[in-house]
């Protein structure tokens, strides 16, 4: 009975101090009964107590009791959760120090970037592109102030008020306005081309109107000085920009090094005073130095417009050579507009275009004959008016029966057989190595831009009647730029000289620095060029090229008459006909060559007798001679003699070729 007492008595002292004080709150006579005496209670009793004894899970209960029994075990998991705490924020501080390193050093520039765009206005200033002048230092090719005017979309207040206003002012159509409105009310940008290279005055009307948003800058415009050689000097884009011509090969002497003007603004588009800054001063171009002769050029100009309207041609090209460096004088380029119009087009066709060069041709295979000793200009040869090669009859310049002919005759009067003749007496090998020395076949010096090789087949691929005909002009195709340097090896005594164009660059400081002279090659011996310098002078005094005789001067030159070869690969145009390229090519004084002229026509009038060389382009070169003359002071030499009135080929005068 006592154990069962204890045992119940071990089990209250075993309850959670909550239930305890929920006992002892039934009253002080039930606890004051308990506590004096071990008397065992009723079973009434025992029972009403469990009764009032709440009922704990298992889990709680154990905690409880834990907790109770001993204090000191929750010590661990605290610490535990101090170190995982002590991590996150290590982990977190790791983090943060990563983010402010890539704010601060790897990502710096690209936030800083996008804070100065906000902020930041730059505006570019363009350097002046470098001046072109002529040989005498007047200009060619210059620059000339002009605006340019923009719109920061992001700062105009009215998009619709400015459109309308600039619009009125710049004389835009509807469409450009609305479009004017719209781009500033997207507000995608922060810059915005309005128009370039517009009248400084016109802009100071729209600047005056102070439009939010609206503004301009001086922007330099490029300009011809009186549209002279514009074919040679090329053209730039509306950034100053090269893009033909001698501003194309050049562009990168010429351009300068932009310069860089920042502004700060506030969040309406107001500059923010005293932010102003000049970051880059811009720096010019440097100027080039031309050989050509702005003088000279304009009236080359002039003279061929004149004839190539005149006679109804397709177009023309002209150029004149210094004989003894290579310098050009002047590069003309006319060209038909579809309005009927003749203008100098801007395409370089002389140095671009390749044809085949006719009788000009028999230059140089005569010239090669008697160089490699084959002939003299005495030599005779018995010509036919026609014969057949390869089964394809070729008639010679004009008709005329089976006839004896000197090397000199055959020259003056331009025979296309007489040439045949000549040039067999040397191998193809040979003369197509004189070709090459000549000039024929590749780029001359020049190297402008698009310029043509021409057209000169290895002798291994000249087939059928092209063995033949390459002696007196067809089978090969030569540009205006090749043939005028060609003709000019028996000017030049034998000597080829490059043709060049630049002769100096004077850079920002001033200071001027000459290019190198010409190169030079020996083509002839003296003695051939002189004998050809001689016959060449008879076919201005007795053959075909009379029209080019300039009155108290010695000329020395020949005359070209070739066909265009057609898109289906012949002669013939789809009306039966044919289509001309007429040349001249001479030089003067003929005793002491000053310059070398060349004058072609593209495609005179085929009905008309101004289709060969010696009509339609001999008159030419006898008026560019007296102006170049005049311009160079070009004197006659003291030897000079006037042609013979007795014409000692009188019994071939049928021809004008």
């Amino acid at each position: 009975m006592n154990t069962r007492v204890k045992a119940s008595t071990s089990r209250s002292s075993s309850t959670t101090p909550r239930v305890v004080r929920s006992h002892q709150s039934t009253g002080q006579k039930q606890r004051s009964h308990s506590r004096p005496s071990a008397a065992p209670r009723s079973r009434a009793t025992e029972q009403r107590q469990r009764h009032l004894q709440p009922v704990r899970t298992p889990k709680k209960k154990t905690r409880t009791l834990n907790v109770r029994r001993n204090p000191f075990i929750a010590a661990p998991s605290l610490k535990k959760r101090l170190r995982w705490a002590l991590a996150v924020l290590l982990v977190f501080l790791a983090v943060l120090v990563r983010q402010v390193s890539e704010l601060q050093i790897f990502g710096g520039d690209q936030y800083r970037a996008a804070g100065a765009d906000i902020r930041v206005r730059a505006t570019t200033l363009s350097a002046e592109r470098g001046a072109i002048f002529d040989r005498t230092g007047q200009e060619i090719a210059m620059s000339v102030p002009m605006m340019t005017l923009y719109a920061d979309p992001k700062a105009v207040t009215d998009p619709v008020g400015a459109a309308k206003a600039i619009a009125g002012l710049m004389r835009f159509d509807a469409a450009k306005e609305q479009e004017m409105a719209a781009t500033f009310a997207a507000r995608k940008s922060n810059f915005s081309f309005i128009a370039r290279q517009v009248d400084p005055k016109i802009v100071k009307s729209i600047t005056a109107l102070k439009i939010p948003g609206i503004g301009a800058y001086e922007e330099p415009s490029r300009t011809i000085v009186g549209a002279s050689a514009k074919s040679v000097v090329g053209k730039t884009d509306t950034d100053g920009v090269g893009t033909a011509g001698l501003e194309l090969k050049y562009n990168d002497i010429l351009t300068g090094v932009n310069g860089r003007f920042v502004r700060e603004q506030d969040n309406e588009g107001r500059s923010i005073p005293g932010s102003n800054s000049m970051e880059e001063q811009p720096q010019p171009g440097q100027d080039l130095v031309l050989t050509l002769d702005r003088s000279i050029q304009y009236q080359v100009d002039q003279l061929l417009a004149e004839q190539v309207a005149r006679i109804g041609a397709r177009g023309g090209t002209a150029m004149v050579m210094n004989s003894k460096t290579g310098d050009i004088y002047a590069m003309a380029n006319v060209r038909r507009n579809k309005d009927g119009s003749f203008t100098n087009t801007s395409g370089n066709f002389a140095a671009v275009d390749a044809h085949e060069t006719g009788s000009v041709a028999k230059v140089f295979s005569v010239a090669a004959a008697i160089d490699a000793g084959a002939i003299t200009p005495d030599t005779t040869f018995h010509v036919p008016g026609a014969q057949v090669f390869d089964k394809f009859l070729i008639r010679d310049a004009y008709p005329h029966p089976l006839q004896e002919m000197t090397v000199k005759e055959i020259l003056v009067k331009s025979s296309n057989l007489g040439t045949v003749l000549a040039a067999q007496r040397i191998s193809s090998p040979t003369l197509e190595s004189y070709l090459h020395a000549f000039g024929f076949g590749s780029k001359s010096d020049l190297d402008l831009p698009d310029e043509s090789a021409g057209i000169l087949k290895p002798v291994k691929k000249w087939q059928g009647t092209e063995k033949i005909t390459v002696a007196y002009g067809y089978g090969f195709a030569s540009t205006s730029v090749q043939l005028l340097s060609a003709v000019n090896v028996i000017a030049n005594n034998g000597v080829y000289v490059a043709p060049r164009m630049v002769s100096a660059v004077i850079d920002q400081n001033g200071k001027t620095k000459y290019l190198e002279q010409s190169s030079t090659r020996e083509v002839l011996k003296s003695s051939t060029a002189q004998q050809m310098n001689l016959m060449m002078r008879d076919v201005i005094c007795y053959g075909t090229g009379t029209k080019a005789q300039i009155p108290g001067m010695t000329i020395a030159g020949k005359t070209g008459t070739g066909y265009k070869i057609q898109a289906d690969g012949t002669y013939g145009t789809d009306e039966g006909g044919r289509k001309y390229f007429a040349s001249f090519v001479g030089f003067l004084p003929a005793e002491d060559p000053q310059v070398t002229v060349l004058v072609s026509i593209d495609e005179p009038d085929a009905g008309s007798r101004d289709r060969f060389g010696g009509t339609a382009a001999a008159p030419v070169f006898a008026e560019i001679g007296g102006v170049v003359a005049r311009e160079l002071r070009i004197k006659p030499a003291a030897t000079t003699q006037p042609c013979s009135r007795v014409d000692p080929y009188a019994r071939a005068n049928e021809a004008a070729h």
